[in-house]
């Protein structure tokens, strides 16, 4: 069966990147958003309370509300940051930083997205569930934990040019 092949805007990287990968290509802007989100829920559900006064002491709620926005900033920034890897927004930086990662991997002959002790079956069965899951975080967050050989893009283009 023929791969669906989704048109973006900016190049893609990876259709399925490894959650450390993610994690470690994170901008200052990804970051700003998940300190944004973790102060703004308390901060509403505070302000909420100061326009219609509760019976109830905040101390919890505004904890609760601590930890919400510390998960749901995480997850908003993990999303954008997937989003260009996708090349769903602009990904130069991560492009360029992809670019060098992969290019030394393969020359030192490593493989490119890491090694996997697990069947191939299992690997492709990862790469199912996980791909563009981050689409779908407000139902079911799940990360790709797995390392496996389907990204979506040419691995040629990391190999090392021969000289001549």
């Amino acid at each position: 069966m023929p791969e669906k092949v989704v048109q973006t805007p900016y190049p893609l990287i990876d259709a399925d990147p490894h959650a450390s990968r993610v994690l470690r290509y994170f901008r200052a802007t990804d970051y700003g958003v998940w300190a944004a989100a973790t102060a703004a829920f308390p901060a509403a559900l505070y302000f909420w309370d100061v326009a219609d006064p509760s019976k109830v002491k905040l101390r919890t709620h505004l904890r609760l509300g601590g930890m919400l926005g510390f998960i749901g900033g995480f997850l908003l920034a993990y999303q954008r940051s997937s989003f260009r890897f996708w090349g769903w927004s602009e990904n130069k930086r991560e492009e360029e930083l992809d670019r060098v990662e992969l290019t030394e991997r393969a020359a030192k002959g490593l493989p490119l997205y890491g090694e996997s002790n697990q069947p191939e079956w299992v690997q492709g069965a990862a790469y199912r569930n996980s791909a563009f899951s981050q689409l779908k975080f407000q139902a079911f967050p799940m990360f790709n934990l797995v390392n496996h050989q389907h990204h979506g893009t040419d691995p040629e283009k990391y190999k090392p040019k021969n000289e001549s």
